[in-house]
């Protein structure tokens, strides 16, 4: 990446490529995706909701049980091993992260065994991290990025931890009407609200800083959704942000952790293939218009209209989520198992699995390339020589 003009950035005392590869679960960014990111010089991250799908020694341990506190062990030996996988392969190169859900049950002890395991990072979004620098104080080397989407959500979570005299050392702002999976906004409707959009949150966060008596430098902003060319990284840039966080593109590289059909289906979605309803932990989602999710959305009004709560349509002993429509009988939001169908999806199945996708082409097209040529790509312009039978543009 020698030949490329655009700036590096520091995080902690790790100088870094300004690429930040997006967490994706379940299971779709784990120690291989991460890994080799952080191997070329930028930031790879662990998602780490529910990483024993890629154990089999864990999941056949796990196969029938119902004691939560069994699962929730082997969730963290999970972690464990991939995040110390992921640092092998960095070989002491980027940065290793890994993201955790405020809206998963268990998020303080993915955050306690990220630190411990050697994490470089915590990114965390899925509701406001308040407690994140109470939870990681004995780990004062680990660099903390909270997760937002506009300005409101910077300062609320700015002066929270002003009075815990502690910092971000990083804020990622993730634009809902671009990103996948989860979405940070409380209605679809919200979507599109212009509040989100990178140029006004970027000055409004800044203008933020200069009244909180914050220098600008001191806390590096990374806009996160829609980020497919090297064009758009430069653009953002020069806005003031030190980095940008992109997740689609990484997933269907070739060091992706997901099965290839998971690859192919969302590298060959088309606009109208993608589609934005609210998930059962009462967020919007963006996904793929698959079999299973078509049928559901055709059945949703009448699933909701007959909601209750019943713990016993959850995977059993797995409480994965704070809040879930399908558990906790929550009318107003989604009536499905998140858990079961992100797991389908992580093994390719098209007909029963739920795949999130960011609203954007992929730069590759439906071509699969390692994460070197999109990192070179999204760093310089520079396309690869595709193969004839891989250039396919959809």
């Amino acid at each position: 990446m020698s030949d490329s003009t655009l700036p590096l950035w520091k995080l902690k005392s790790r100088t870094l490529l300004p690429i930040v590869q997006g967490g994706m679960g379940v299971g779709i960014s784990a120690h291989r995706l991460a890994g080799n990111v952080a191997r070329h010089g930028a930031v790879g991250t662990i998602a780490s909701i529910d990483l024993r799908h890629h154990h089999p020694d864990l999941l056949e341990r796990a196969q029938g049980s119902t004691n939560r506190s069994m699962l929730d062990r082997f969730n963290l030996i999970a972690l464990d091993r991939e995040i110390r996988k992921a640092l092998q392969i960095a070989n002491n190169c980027g940065a290793i992260a890994v993201n955790v859900m405020k809206a998963v049950t268990e998020y303080a002890a993915y955050v306690r065994q990220s630190c411990e395991s050697g994490a470089h990072a915590i990114v965390m979004g899925a509701g406001l991290p308040l407690e994140l620098p109470d939870l990681t104080r004995d780990f004062p080397d680990v660099a903390l990025l909270p997760l937002l989407s506009d300005v409101r959500g910077v300062n609320i979570v700015l002066k929270k931890w002003l009075r815990k005299k502690r910092l971000p050392d990083a804020i990622v702002i993730e634009h809902p009407r671009y990103a996948g999976g989860h979405l940070g906004a409380t209605r679809p409707e919200e979507i599109d609200d212009p509040r989100f959009d990178f140029e006004p949150v970027l000055a409004g966060i800044f203008n933020l800083l200069r009244e909180l008596g914050i220098e600008r430098e001191r806390i590096p902003l990374i806009p996160a959704g829609g980020i497919n060319t090297h064009d758009k990284v430069r653009k953002l840039l020069a806005l003031g942000a030190a980095a940008v966080q992109i997740g689609t593109p990484f997933a269907v590289t070739e060091e992706g952790d997901a099965h290839p059909n998971f690859k192919k289906v969302l590298a060959e979605a088309k606009p109208e293939d993608l589609v934005t309803f609210m998930s059962v932990a009462g967020l919007p989602a963006r996904a793929v218009l698959t079999p299973w999710l078509r049928n559901y959305l055709k059945r949703e009004t009448a699933l909701q209209t007959h909601a209750k709560a019943d713990p016993r349509r959850c995977v059993p002993g797995l409480d994965c989520l704070t809040l879930c429509g399908l558990r906790d009988g929550i009318a107003a939001i989604g009536q499905f198992c998140i858990d079961t169908r992100l797991a389908f999806a992580l093994k390719g199945d098209f007909k029963k699995g739920l795949f999130f996708r960011g609203s954007e082409s992929v730069p590759f097209g439906a071509a699969i390339r390692p994460v070197a040529e999109l990192i070179d790509y999204l760093m310089t312009g520079r396309m690869p020589v595709l193969a004839a039978a891989d250039a396919a543009v959809v």
